[in-house]
């Protein structure tokens, strides 16, 4: 099968930049396929001007330009800019790569992740070339210009004027659709439940798995005299690290020990550890995942937003770790309370409470991480990639069937003609 894959960001050895799981999974994902037989080629949002076709572990990757006033994922202070910025992306309708591309390659099926900078044009562009066109919801680019709809500290109930507004058209672009895929329920019902996708045949989940799982399941020595929490990942507001440290500031310092893996700034740190002065926290910043995961007894992942599939879930559960997470977005599907993992409210003294109930039953930890050590059915990373491919073929089998259909012409017989004067069957 020929697949297109595009993503906003895809690292490279050029253009390295990660901001989250979306690039990571697209670019495990496009290898995997290479890997299977697949032909795969890869667009993403290109990082600086003229940026040259890269060959990547079997897969070729082309830099798209950006047609806006600046790159994605740029920081950019100024507020008029950034609506401008998103007005502009929220209008495109041309994408010359994707049409350039899909004239010489072939694809069986266009396959998009994250859009900022590609925007919807790219399924404009390819269903009107007779491409089908699956997209996988990462985000919330199609109903909030920031991707997250999290402001002021809480997820959005609903979405508000501006981000209605900024969003208007990439609301309707999902008309050109064949098939969207969630990865989560959560995330899925988010959109549907705001009218998106009414005309896409296919609507499923197909949820995250490790992208890059530990290279053997590790059990720690039980120890009941202090627990070992850890946090990874991306230390802003919305993954709920500042609560995270008020909650340890409410805990025995010689009960817990709590460690921090992510970039951040020594500022940030600073101002972190003054959340919590007496706790006993260690941050490591970027260390690899089995060097994280073998130094803990517990992973929490504290978010305050709906994060549609948190990797930190697949991860730790590929690591032989219990998870003590939050009842937001895709977590409470992928935590099985008291089996894979515990579920809590997002605020400080719930987090404090939770945690302190974990580490009063040290050998409940264990059982779970032995659970998970030992289970033979986890839903591990080539099971995604299965999922997808029956969907591809899904798309190629119904693209056939709607060729065969229009080669054939018009049944034959006489027309029968309803009242409103146009020709039904």
């Amino acid at each position: 099968m020929k697949i297109l894959l595009t993503s906003s960001l895809y690292p490279t050895t050029a253009s390295p930049k990660v901001v989250g799981g979306a690039e990571i999974f697209a670019r495990r994902f496009a290898e995997s396929l290479v890997e299977r037989g697949d032909e795969v080629e890869v667009i993403r949002a290109a990082s600086f001007p003229d940026q040259p076709r890269e060959r990547c572990d079997g897969v070729d990757v082309y830099s798209a330009p950006v047609q806006n006033i600046y790159l994605p994922f740029a920081e950019q202070k100024n507020v008029a800019l950034r609506s401008i910025w998103h007005a502009i992306e929220d209008w495109q309708i041309w994408a010359p790569m994707i049409a350039e591309r899909i004239r010489a390659f072939k694809p069986d099926v266009l396959h998009s992740n994250n859009l900022s900078g590609l925007t919807t044009a790219i399924w404009r562009v390819a269903a009107q070339l007779g491409v089908p066109v699956l997209h996988t919801i990462h985000d919330y680019y199609l109903t909030c210009p920031r991707c997250s709809r999290f402001t002021n500290g809480h997820s959005c109930a609903t979405t508000c004027t501006s981000c209605s507004l900024l969003t208007y058209h990439r609301r309707r672009a999902t008309h050109w659709l064949s098939a969207v895929v969630g990865v989560s329920e959560r995330v899925l019902s988010i959109h549907t439940d705001l009218g998106l996708f009414a005309d896409t045949p296919i609507r499923t989940v197909i949820h995250n798995a490790s992208t890059a799982p530990p290279s053997a399941p590790f059990l720690r020595p039980l120890c009941t005299s202090e627990v070992t929490f850890g946090f990874i990942g991306r230390l802003t507001e919305e993954k709920g690290i500042d609560n995270l440290m008020k909650a340890l500031a409410m805990l025995p310092r010689e009960r817990f020990k709590t460690l921090i893996a992510g970039r951040v700034s020594p500022q940030e740190q600073q101002r972190l550890k003054k959340l919590a002065l007496d706790a006993r926290v260690e941050f490591m910043g970027f260390v690899s995942p089995d060097d994280f995961y073998r130094a803990i007894d517990v992973v929490i992942a504290p978010s305050i937003w709906h994060d549609p599939g948190p990797l930190v879930v697949a991860d730790a559960k590929a690591a032989g770790r219990p998870l003590l997470g939050t009842r937001f977005g895709g977590m409470p599907e992928a935590i099985e309370d008291g089996v894979t993992g515990w579920l809590t409210e997002a605020d400080p003294d719930s987090l404090a409470k939770s945690m302190l109930s974990v580490a009063a039953d040290p050998h409940k930890i264990q059982e779970i991480s032995e659970r998970l050590v030992r289970d033979t059915r986890k839903w591990v990373f080539s099971d995604v990639v299965s999922a997808y491919r029956g969907l591809y073929e899904q798309l190629r089998e119904r693209r056939m069937t709607q060729l065969h259909a229009a080669a054939a012409g018009p049944p034959k017989g006489p027309a029968i003609t309803g009242k409103s004067g146009f020709l039904s069957r």
